[in-house]
């Protein structure tokens, strides 16, 4: 996955470099199969999230969503076009969208990102990925693996998947994309959302913080450590249960970051197997599960956060189960059967 990304990566730079669509960088591995764990082996998505940068000319601008709560908040990614009548710009031959006219606007140069992704002056996630199926669609002709591998693009409006099979083995990829939060590890991403989520709205996205958290784990965990195995079974236990994969990861990481990495070899299993049970029972009869990234003041010196989400009270996973009884005795019905 990451070399056909890369090949990827050199023609989206190749094909995009006069144009005015957003400037792609080269892809990140996020997810539980680039953190080292999946919760099914036999059906592994390869997650890569793409960095996007403004074009010539434009510029970003994130605004938050008021309707927006914790632990997800959503994003607008506002499009701003910018003067490029200086001179150094102007070695480019490139017209200033400001402030030249119109109509030679349109005679000599391509359309503004405003005029192509943007639904008003705000980013659109549904155009955005359909230009990503055309992407990779136009591009995988070119690639090395095309010789090799066949390619089949799968449904979907906030993000691009596709399968590459040949006789032998199939994987499944899904490219996000998304705007980095200044220069932290935050994003505001293509991931998907609740239903109805309109076109225009980003979420928030903690993926690229806990790929280095995970990453952070690895270099200091000793040859025999099952702090990942830990992790698969009981993500695989939970399957068509209820409780969901995210549940079990945050608890995962909150008692790697307390218990030391030693205390994860492989004489300790059934001691953290235990320590997983009974954190995943205590948090679910107080109703509260803390948000890993969020607020977290010892996270490792790698992980740069902004400073609203460096600062903020860790939100509350479990805040529904607070609010809503029969949601509690559900969830609670379903640890009995975990």
């Amino acid at each position: 996955t990451t070399n056909l990304m890369d090949n990827y990566a050199v023609y989206f730079g190749h094909i995009l470099s006069n144009s005015f669509y957003p400037v792609l960088q080269r892809a990140i591995g996020v997810g539980s199969a680039f953190e080292g764990w999946s919760p099914r082996e036999e059906d592994v998505v390869y997650r890569v999230l793409i960095p996007m940068t403004p074009p010539r000319g434009h510029s970003f601008h994130l605004e938050l969503d008021s309707a927006g709560q914790r632990p997800v908040r959503n994003f607008r990614v506002r499009v701003q076009l910018e003067c490029t009548c200086r001179r150094e710009q102007q070695a480019e031959d490139m017209l200033c969208f400001l402030h030249q006219p119109e109509e030679e606007l349109r005679r000599n140069q391509g359309p503004s990102l405003l005029h192509t992704l943007c639904t008003g002056s705000y980013l659109d996630v549904q155009k955005t990925a359909r230009w990503f199926y055309q992407l990779v669609r136009a591009i995988w002709p070119a690639l090395p693996q095309s010789h090799n591998w066949h390619l089949v693009l799968l449904p979907s409006t906030r993000s691009c998947q596709f399968k590459v099979t040949n006789r032998e083995a199939s994987f499944r990829i899904e490219m996000l994309f998304g705007v980095r939060r200044g220069d932290s590890d935050i994003f505001v991403s293509s991931q998907q959302g609740y239903a109805g989520t309109p076109s225009t709205l980003w979420l928030e996205s903690y993926d690229v913080a806990e790929m280095k958290f995970f990453k952070h784990i690895a270099r200091q965990a000793p040859p025999d450590s099952l702090h990942l195995r830990c992790l698969q079974l009981f993500t695989h236990l939970q399957l068509g249960i209820g409780l969901s994969t995210y549940t079990m990861k945050t608890i995962v990481m909150h008692l790697l970051n307390t218990i030391p990495v030693s205390r994860w070899r492989r004489r300790y299993f059934l001691r953290r197997l235990g320590d997983i049970n009974v954190n995943l029972c205590r948090c679910l009869e107080e109703k509260c599960l803390k948000h890993f990234i969020i607020g977290n003041k010892r996270l490792p010196q790698e992980i740069h956060l902004p400073l609203d989400i460096a600062s903020a009270e860790p939100s509350n996973l479990f805040h529904h189960l607070a609010w809503y009884p029969v949601a509690h005795s559900q969830a609670m019905s379903e640890y009995r059967d975990l």
